[in-house]
């Protein structure tokens, strides 16, 4: 690239954790040092405040609204996400191959959770394999080699028969496909929406739940002994009441039940906070959601509740130690967007980075 060979010194803040806070990094080699290189000749230098490069734990690249994309599309949304400071996409499901993506340093980093698995005409055409219960343990496992460690249910979706939400597994099969998959070594996650999916699952050996709109009283506790992750995509559950009324005339039931789950989003996430629950940031871009909308999600989370600082961990520090990636720390790819202004104050500056550095480069 065409900053190769330069040595990029950063000053300013350095948060390197909440509390962490340094005067200057040095980017040596596309690796981030906190020791001044000696003897270095071309100094380029960058002032502002340094996050570590941004996660999106919930976030589809290469999907479109009607499945898989060419990766000419695929590239642009991860170029979308990169320039809103997305550095680090777990990508909760595609059907498409993005191992491509590996290969070039400009683009976001991803982990991957191999193709979505649902059970047959319960999800979205064209996103995930449609199975049968039989067959969801050797599913299970095909994905696990697929991914980088994770591997994604859909726990509950409509059923058109009921006319409302209602759990996609019988409670057996997903025992043994979770099972299976921490025998080979992946985490579980699973899109959830509503109630009655989620005791199942966490009780099975889940890892984390996506959306978790179903999240009630009775049920946060034993998340909590648990230690299940939630990532809420509240940008994703602002669209319910518009779901909700394209399908008001054929599922009146399922419209109420969205609107419903929507008007306590803020509340469930709130609670699920307070008891402990690990919360992170997920956006839910791809299919029918634009990419870079991190920054809006962080935002949400503070919308309901959650401090400043805690909100940004959910995208950076924690989200990092929870995905297993390393942050600001000696010796790490240099991964990391630069504000204006300090973020643990005012999140929204998020939505506005100054520059982004991708494994070394600077890139926006």
């Amino acid at each position: 690239m065409s900053d190769r060979g330069v040595v990029l010194h950063l000053k300013g803040r350095v948060l390197v954790g909440p509390d962490d806070v340094r005067d200057e990094l040095w980017v040596i080699d596309g690796r981030i040092s906190y020791d001044r290189p000696v003897g270095a000749r071309d100094v380029r230098t960058v002032e502002g405040w340094a996050l570590p490069g941004l996660v999106d734990a919930h976030c589809h690249v290469g999907l479109g609204a009607h499945g898989p994309v060419d990766d000419d599309i695929a590239e642009k949304q991860a170029l979308t996400d990169r320039e809103a400071g997305t550095l680090l996409i777990r990508d909760a499901g595609s059907p498409s191959d993005t191992r491509w993506v590996d290969d070039r340093e400009d683009l976001p980093k991803i982990i991957r959770a191999g193709r979505h698995i649902a059970r047959t005409r319960r999800y979205i055409r064209g996103y995930a394999h449609e199975i049968e219960p039989e067959d969801l343990v050797a599913y299970v496992a095909q994905e696990a080699r697929r991914g980088d460690g994770w591997v994604k249910l859909v726990g509950d979706w409509i059923d058109r028969d009921l006319g409302d939400l209602a759990p996609t597994w019988p409670r057996d099969a997903v025992e043994a496909g979770i099972a299976e998959a921490h025998r080979l070594g992946a985490r579980v996650t699973a899109h959830c929406f509503a109630e009655s999916s989620l005791r199942d699952l966490v009780e099975s050996g889940i890892d984390c739940i996506e959306h978790a709109t179903g999240l009630t009283e009775d049920l946060i506790p034993l998340f909590a002994e648990r230690g299940v992750a939630i990532v809420p995509t509240l940008v994703n559950i602002a669209t319910f009441p518009k779901l909700a009324d394209g399908g008001e005339s054929r599922y009146p039931r399922w419209s109420a039940h969205m609107r419903r789950l929507h008007e306590r989003r803020y509340d469930t996430v709130r609670a699920a906070y307070d008891a402990g629950i690990p919360v992170f940031v997920g956006t839910d871009a791809g299919g029918t959601l634009p990419h870079g909308l991190v920054a809006a999600e962080v935002a949400e989370l503070v919308t309901a509740g959650i401090p400043a600082v805690e909100a940004l961990a959910a995208t950076t520090w924690s989200a990092r130690t929870w995905l297993g990636r390393p942050g600001l720390e000696e010796g790490a790819a240099a991964d990391l967007v630069v504000y204006e202004s300090d973020p643990r104050a005012d999140v929204r500056v998020l939505a506005a980075p100054r520059r982004v550095v991708l494994n070394g480069h600077v890139v926006g």
